[in-house]
């Protein structure tokens, strides 16, 4: 899998302003931050030929994906590798390395929290109430924090995670997607 760093994209760029730029976060992400000119197009909303009928995006031409972190993105990449796009390529770190890197990024005003974050919350929350329910009222509970703890490495394993997911299609992470560049 191809992949180029955040310092070589905003080389290209400088040099070609209409490369093709896909993010895969989910819409309450990409509402936070994002790098100008990207298309949102959600991982779990990713449609091959929907991308195809967008300028930019024929399945010759290179396409520069970025998520969160690259884990998506990676994603991404293989599922569009899969549908027959020839260059797919990832940015590494994705937009947080891009915007770590002081490229320029859009910041909007939304108030809801980043899709890792949400999952760390969930995730304390769950362990939290496992081992104070184990405590208090049946020693079965502890079954819940283990679950959750076998579930984080199973994520941090196949960087696939099913919390992630679910809590992505929560309604304050859905937003109408906006394929426009801006």
């Amino acid at each position: 899998m191809k992949s180029i760093t955040p310092t070589t994209l905003n080389e290209l760029r400088k040099k070609n302003t209409s490369l093709a730029l896909l993010d895969v976060r989910t819409p309450a992400e990409h509402a936070q931050v994002h790098v100008p000119g990207v298309h949102l197009m959600p991982l779990d909303r990713l449609d091959a030929s929907t991308l195809a009928g967008m300028p930019g995006f024929d399945q010759a031409s290179p396409i520069y994906i970025l998520c969160h972190s690259g884990g998506r993105a990676k994603q991404a990449a293989e599922k569009l590798t899969l549908a027959g796009y020839q260059d797919c390529i990832v940015v590494e770190g994705g937009t947080s390395a891009w915007a770590a890197s002081g490229f320029p990024v859009i910041r909007g005003k939304s108030t809801v929290i980043a899709l890792e974050r949400q999952v760390r919350i969930a995730a304390g929350a769950m362990v939290l109430s496992g081992a104070l329910l184990s405590h208090f009222v049946n020693p079965l509970f502890i079954w819940l924090s283990g679950f959750v703890g076998a579930g984080l490495i199973f994520a941090g394993i196949t960087d696939w995670c099913g919390m992630g997911i679910l809590i992505s299609k929560m309604p304050w992470n859905s937003r109408p997607l906006n394929s426009s560049k801006e």
